[in-house]
């Protein structure tokens, strides 16, 4: 048996990456066009020279206060599908961590452009950001935990891949400073990489059919994450 367990575990070096790393390439395959875009776009460029301006910044940051309400909340119901208890208490962990580091970021950025932070909590969503939660929420109380997982996935991942990416170039605002070492820090990172254990995983325990539907669902919250930036960039309004 030890001999059998052996050759396998050879053949799992031999051949690359495990079988649990292996769904989460999948993921990724099926957003990076999206990702390409993502980097391409004008907010984000902009943050990294200095040229967004901050009106729109200001809206991003007032915006993605509320997602990240919506976003704790939508942990908190993953964590109680959760078929790992450490997973559970990680998720929790998570959402709570959401509301104290990164509303904390953003309160202090908002202050220094002379906006309520709790008014900010509270202003009206913007379309896109109203169609997003929305999206979070369907999925992570109504559908199985591994696509719950996988539509709040987007937001960790892009995010600190953005913020790697913007890390590399810096910024000479400061602001957006500290916005971008918040995402591209090494403590972010373990968060992320958290995650993406969890999915793994979790992918090892389900059948083809819902796989395919996690992969749908984190395709659709990648683009939801490149809608977001483009709602702030473009100052969305509801209509008419």
């Amino acid at each position: 048996m030890r001999r059998i367990l052996a050759i396998g575990v050879l053949l799992l070096l031999h051949a690359g990456a495990s079988p649990a790393e292996e769904f989460t390439k999948e993921l990724w395959n099926a957003a990076e066009p999206v990702y390409a875009k993502t980097l391409e776009h004008p907010f984000l460029t902009g943050l990294s020279d200095g040229t967004l301006p901050k009106s729109r910044f200001r809206f991003y940051l007032v915006q993605d206060a509320q997602y990240l309400r919506v976003f704790g909340q939508a942990l908190s119901i993953l964590a109680s599908k959760a078929p790992d208890e450490a997973w559970a208490q990680t998720l929790n962990q998570h959402s709570i961590d959401t509301l104290k580091a990164e509303r904390a970021l953003h309160d202090s950025i908002l202050r220094s452009y002379g906006v309520d932070s709790r008014k900010a909590r509270t202003a009206g969503m913007a379309p896109t950001a109203v169609a997003y939660t929305n999206h979070i929420l369907a999925v992570t109380s109504q559908r199985p935990f591994i696509e719950g997982l996988a539509a709040v996935l987007p937001c960790y991942w892009i995010y600190e891949k953005v913020g790697k990416h913007l890390a590399m170039k810096g910024s000479p605002e400061k602001e957006y400073s500290q916005w971008i070492a918040m995402y591209g820090g090494d403590g972010y990172a373990e968060s992320v990489n958290a995650v993406l254990r969890m999915m793994n995983e979790t992918a090892l325990r389900e059948s083809e059919d819902g796989k395919r539907r996690a992969v749908e669902q984190f395709a659709r919250s990648a683009r939801y994450e490149y809608l977001f930036w483009d709602m702030a960039w473009r100052e969305e309004r509801w209509l008419p």
